[in-house]
């Protein structure tokens, strides 16, 4: 026999042949006092656990209870809890619903051919994820050509609240990036160009890093992380809310309402924003170089004007569509394919974001890769 005392109150464990007879009041205290090895011990080899005498169970009690029968039924002996009220049973049956299921397989170690199969279901859906960008590329390409014909449908007042959000409201972040980023290069190339005594050829590094390359770049890499998870969460709320739905129901198109404006905008604002970038960079390089090497802004502007090809800046600029096209489609389209959960548009939002990224990224690389080959 076993027994508990917690709060006056005691509860009783006896074995009768094959039997376990529990009784008197069985919760929280009294469990927290009992032997579990020795009531275990108690439990194997019986066949029935009769809890007729219990005056008082709570969940503590109704979980060992589980747990005891779990345990004596391991060897394969079927142990059955018999003599429980209505409620008893009703408690018990809860307790045993949410109790993590024993005996789980371990996963199995992933062989060499999982690892093939994943990466091959990795690449179909790339595939499927760059035909459908691709579809929805044509759809809205195919969207702006109608309004092209018909100006009217074009959403002016859409077109320019979104100018204002992707492009005015963007300036000061995207110059002080700028700014930044051309000290950083004067600062840098001084320590480097000063060992050799060609300072002054500071002036040509930042002049073709920033108009070439990183003005433009840095520019749509905050403009996809600012402006391409806006549009991806403002249209995937609407998606949540139905709100597109509605407009598919009354015969409006989403593509006109909602991702012509968004996508014109960028694009129309894009290559401002990497203008001012562009300035800002250079003027942060004229001032590290001055600070730092005592290249004055006369000097800084001749060299400037004297051995910088306007092929740069153009270079710049020519890239500027593309990756306003790539982050307004993108963000567009993971907005579009948010379902009715906050879980699937905080997800897709951080996709639009990462993936709009890459790309631009990745297409820089190939303007870079063209422009070498037509000597630009």
């Amino acid at each position: 026999m076993s027994a508990a005392q917690g709060s006056g109150a005691r509860a009783l464990f006896t074995r009768a042949q094959t039997r376990l007879i529990v009784a008197g009041n069985l919760h929280i205290n009294a469990v927290a006092k009992l032997d579990r090895a020795a009531l275990l011990e108690m439990a194997l080899g019986n066949t029935e656990i009769d809890i007729s005498g219990l005056t008082r169970i709570d969940t503590a009690g109704a979980w060992l209870l589980v747990d005891l029968q779990q345990q004596a039924s391991a060897d394969g002996i079927s142990v059955v809890l018999t003599g429980a009220s209505e409620a008893q049973a009703q408690l018990i049956d809860v307790v045993r619903h949410s109790l993590a299921p024993t005996g789980t397989a371990q996963p199995k170690a992933k062989t060499l051919v999982d690892q093939i199969e994943l990466f091959g279901r990795m690449v179909v859906r790339g595939l499927r994820k760059a035909a459908e960008l691709t579809s929805f590329l044509g759809q809205v390409v195919g969207t702006m050509a109608g309004i092209v014909i018909r100006p009217r449908r074009l959403r002016l007042t859409s077109l320019v609240h979104h100018c204002q959000e992707v492009g005015l409201n963007a300036v000061p972040i995207v110059a002080l990036m700028a700014f930044l980023i051309g000290v950083v290069l004067a600062f840098q190339g001084a320590a480097q160009l000063r060992q050799f005594g060609a300072e002054v050829f500071v002036v040509d590094l930042i002049a073709i890093s920033v108009l070439r390359e990183l003005g433009i770049l840095l520019t749509a890499i905050i403009v996809a992380g600012r402006s391409g998870s806006a549009f991806t969460a403002a249209i995937g709320s609407m998606k949540m809310r139905e709100e597109i739905d509605a407009m598919r129901t009354i015969g409006l198109d989403p593509v006109t309402i909602l991702v012509v404006p968004r996508v014109l905008a960028l694009m129309i604002m894009l290559p401002a924003l990497g203008f001012i970038a562009d300035i800002s960079g250079l003027v942060g390089g004229a001032v590290m170089s001055w600070i730092e090497l005592g290249v004055s802004p006369a000097v800084f502007q001749s060299r400037l004007v004297s051995n910088t090809d306007v092929w740069h800046f153009g270079v710049g600029m020519i890239k500027a569509p593309f990756f306003a096209l790539i982050i307004g489609i993108i963000g567009c389209f993971e907005g579009l394919k948010v379902g009715g959960d906050a879980e699937s548009l905080g997800r897709l939002t951080s996709t639009s974001v990462v993936l709009s990224i890459f790309m631009v990224i990745m297409v820089d690389a190939m303007f870079s890769i063209f422009f070498a080959i037509v000597g630009v």
